[in-house]
C-alpha cells in the first residue's frame, strides 16, 4: 500500500512553511506527495523539496475539479493541455530520481469520449510517465461542486480497463466509488492497482482488511491494536506540537459497522476531553466500548482478541 498526501500547491511550498507542509511520520512510508501546479520550474523546485524530505513518489494532480484550483490553472483543467503537462513532467523528472506519476479524470466538460483520455495518457507516456491513477469519471468544471463531481458524473470503469488494454506497459490504477474488498478484487482483475479515497477515510479499517486479504501473510491487526498503535503515535505527535483533535477526528470511522461504534465517536468528539490534549482518551474510549459490550451488548470480536 502507498499513501498519498492531500494536494499541495506549489505556491504553498514556495511561499509557506515547508516543514509544516512536508513533515510526515516514518511509519507512513511508502508515501507520495501530490502536487498541484502548472509551472514546470515551480513544480521542479517542489519536487526537489519532496525528495529531500524523503518522499517516495511525486504525483501531479490533473483531476481536481474545484473552481478555486482552476483559477490557479491546474487540476482537471490541465487535461486540455497535455503538452503543458508533458513539460511539467519533464521538468520534475529531470529534477528528481524518484518516480513522477499523474492522477487524472477520464474527461472534462464536453470532452468525455474515450479518445480524449487515451490521447492524454499517450502524450504523457511518450514523456516517460509510467503510472497513471485514473478517476473513472469526467469532471464538470462549471456548475458542479467538488462533492458533486465525485458523485454526479457516471462511473466509467470499462474505459479505465480499456486504457490498460491499450497501454499494457503502463501501470494503471483505478479510483472512484470503490468501497469494498469485493470491488477491489473485481478491479484488480483488469488493472494494476486501486486507489481508495473517501472509503478509506470513512472506514479506515478497510485498509487493514485489504492488506490481510490480498497479502495473505501474518495476522490481521485488530481494531484494538490499531488504537494502541495510534496511542503511541499520538503521544509523539503531541510532543511535536500537534493537537489531539487534529489526529482523532480522522479516526472516527475506525469502528464503522461495529457494535457500539457510537460510543467511540461520542468520546472522540467530546470537547472537554479533547481540550485536555491527553492521548489517553484513545485508550479510555476503547475501554468504554469494551465495558458497554460487557453490559449486555454484542461482544466486540475484534477488540477482545488483543487482550487474550
Amino acid at each position: 500500500m502507498l499513501v498519498y498526501t492531500e494536494m499541495m500547491t506549489t505556491g504553498a511550498l514556495m511561499h509557506g512553511d515547508v516543514a509544516r507542509h512536508l513533515r510526515f511520520h516514518g511509519a507512513e512510508h511508502p508515501i507520495g506527495l501530490q502536487l498541484g501546479g502548472s509551472d514546470p520550474q515551480e513544480l521542479a523546485h517542489c519536487a526537489r523539496l519532496a525528495e529531500r524530505w524523503g518522499y517516495d513518489e511525486i504525483n501531479l494532480n490533473c483531476g481536481c475539479p474545484s473552481e478555486r484550483v482552476q483559477r490557479g490553472a491546474f487540476g482537471a483543467c490541465l487535461m486540455a493541455e497535455p503538452q503543458l503537462v508533458a513539460s511539467c513532467l519533464r521538468a520534475m523528472q529531470d529534477a528528481v530520481s524518484i518516480p513522477v506519476t499523474v492522477k487524472h479524470r477520464l474527461g472534462i466538460d464536453r470532452f468525455e469520449d474515450y479518445d480524449f483520455a487515451r490521447r492524454f495518457v499517450e502524450a504523457l507516456a511518450k514523456q516517460g510517465c509510467r503510472t497513471f491513477i485514473v478517476h473513472a469519471r469526467s469532471a464538470v468544471l462549471k456548475g458542479l461542486t467538488p462533492k458533486d463531481n465525485r458523485e454526479v458524473p457516471p462511473l466509467r470503469y470499462a474505459d479505465v480497463y480499456r486504457l490498460k488494454c491499450e497501454f499494457p506497459q503502463l501501470t494503471i490504477v483505478i479510483n472512484g466509488g470503490i468501497s469494498s474488498l469485493a470491488q477491489i478484487e473485481q478491479h484488480l482483475a483488469h488493472v494494476d492497482g486501486v486507489m481508495l479515497g473517501r472509503a478509506a477515510y470513512h472506514n479506515p479499517y478497510l485498509l487493514a482488511e485489504a492488506k490481510y486479504h490480498f497479502n495473505g501473510c501474518g495476522a490481521r491487526a485488530t481494531r484494538a491494536q490499531v488504537v494502541e498503535s495510534m496511542y503511541e503515535y499520538t503521544r509523539g505527535e503531541l510532543l511535536e506540537g500537534a493537537s489531539l483533535r487534529a489526529i482523532v477526528r480522522h479516526m472516527l470511522g475506525l469502528f464503522h459497522g461495529q457494535p457500539r461504534a457510537r460510543v467511540w465517536r461520542q468520546m472522540l468528539c467530546d470537547a472537554q476531553r479533547l481540550g485536555n490534549n491527553d492521548p489517553g482518551l484513545l485508550l479510555e474510549a476503547l475501554e468504554a466500548m469494551g465495558s458497554a459490550s460487557a453490559e449486555g451488548c454484542a461482544p466486540l470480536r475484534l477488540c477482545t482478541a488483543v487482550r487474550s
